[in-house]
């Protein structure tokens, strides 16, 4: 019960967020500078790869009880928060180079003003969001410990609702701002740029003097790094998809935003008890094996099989509400034909499915590494799922395009 309400009010948020690039898709700044489309799943992605590893990061410590020192907690707080501007900076950078790169090669055309215009969009995007949402997650997470509450449960959806819509919305707005100015005020993007690379190293001290935070400032930024470049692999897929089936826009965040959600609540619900049970790098007693066989994932009496099965039921109905309220609001190029509900609801099944078993993998194997999985599985479980969801998303709109459900919104 306490993941079925933030759940919904999650997707309430991503079909906010589809609706966002459904109507910004015809935006001159998308239709010119396309490679804005590869940023999108990195940017989105951010949400797993900082906000919702700070959320889990965070829910470990309260549960732990370690944010009930006053002292303690504001320390955690400020070492949290320039930790995430930092890594917000580096990877809101990385990801406009890497679209720069892949918009690039298969066009054989550089263009550096709108080079520039990706990086100055990126970092203030980046930057921006992660501070709004770092903000909102601590608020959340102090208030479920408040009130009793499992924050594991409930931060990670919170951060998942709030940041595709915010992180899309702002990525739109500032893009947008920067293409209109292009002609009159060059001076704005490359200033921008200068500005967030010059503030680095204040991020970074304020980081490194931080001993909550110390640790994570050198060992997090391969998972960070990595899973942007697993999502800008996504977004590759759908800056080649949207040009051929227009109505891939409003459901890409949806899928991806579930996926991302119900994985990041099991995982984090696996990392806290790895935590409560036993040292890091050695497996607690009621750990038998590591890479189960995935029938023994879903299908066990009790432990995390039992929460992977609720999370699994949730895709269906929670995808369906979705759908229909996509379709209620007239948004989208797609009709929700008997034949569409089946081919996307078996993609999103499968998706989460998938994702559950490879959490399940990816965090016991973590720990018994001595890697923090609260660090570091997140950022690659949101990561595979924006592939993942963007790549089912795509074969299924061009099954339904083979098997003649071509309705006049599907496809050019």
């Amino acid at each position: 019960m306490q993941v079925m309400l933030p759940f919904l009010v999650a997707g309430l948020g991503m079909v906010g967020a589809g609706l966002v690039l459904d109507l910004v898709q015809h935006w001159p700044v998308f239709k010119i500078v396309s490679e804005l489309f590869i940023m999108v799943p990195a940017l989105l992605g951010l949400k797993g790869n900082l906000e919702m590893t700070l959320a889990s990061r965070l829910s470990t410590h309260a549960n732990l009880g370690h944010l009930d020192n006053k002292e303690d907690c504001l320390s955690m707080i400020v070492g949290n928060m320039a930790l995430i501007q930092c890594q917000a900076i580096v990877v809101g950078f990385l990801a406009s180079v890497a679209a720069v790169v892949m918009g690039w090669i298969p066009e054989g055309h550089f263009d550096f003003l709108h080079a520039l215009l990706l990086c100055a969009a990126a970092l203030v995007t980046a930057s921006l969001a992660s501070l709004i949402l770092s903000l909102i997650m601590v608020g959340v997470i102090l208030l479920s410990r408040k009130c009793r509450i499992n924050p594991d449960n409930v931060a990670t959806p919170i951060a998942a609702s709030l940041g595709d819509l915010t992180t899309l919305g702002l990525l739109a707005w500032i893009a947008s701002v920067l293409f209109t100015s292009r002609e009159t005020d060059l001076w704005l993007s490359p200033l921008i740029v200068v500005g967030y690379l010059l503030s680095l190293p204040l991020w970074i001290w304020l980081a490194a003097r931080n001993k909550h935070t110390k640790e994570v400032l050198y060992s997090g930024w391969t998972p960070v790094i990595s899973a942007m470049m697993i999502s800008s692999m996504g977004g590759l897929i759908l800056d080649f998809t949207v040009s051929n089936y227009k109505g891939i826009a409003v459901f890409q965040p949806v899928i991806n935003g579930v996926g991302g959600n119900l994985v990041a609540v099991q995982a984090s619900r696996i990392s806290t008890a790895l935590h409560a049970a036993a040292p890091l790098g050695k497996m607690p007693k009621f750990v038998t094996e590591m890479c189960i066989n995935p029938c023994s994932a879903f299908c066990a009496r009790a432990g995390h099989p039992r929460t992977a099965r609720v999370l699994l039921l949730l895709v269906v109905p929670g995808h369906l509400v979705f759908m229909y309220t996509i379709s209620y609001l007239k948004a989208g190029h797609t009709s929700l034909t008997p034949i569409f509900v089946v081919t996307y609801l078996l993609a999103a099944f499968l998706q989460v499915a998938i994702l559950l078993y490879i959490s399940h993998v990816m965090v016991h194997w973590m720990w018994k590494m001595s890697i923090d999985p609260d660090n570091s599985a997140i950022p690659y479980l949101t990561a595979l799922g924006d592939l993942l969801g963007t790549g089912l998303l795509a074969i299924a709109f061009h099954f339904l395009y083979v098997v003649g459900d071509r309705d006049a919104d599907l496809g050019d």
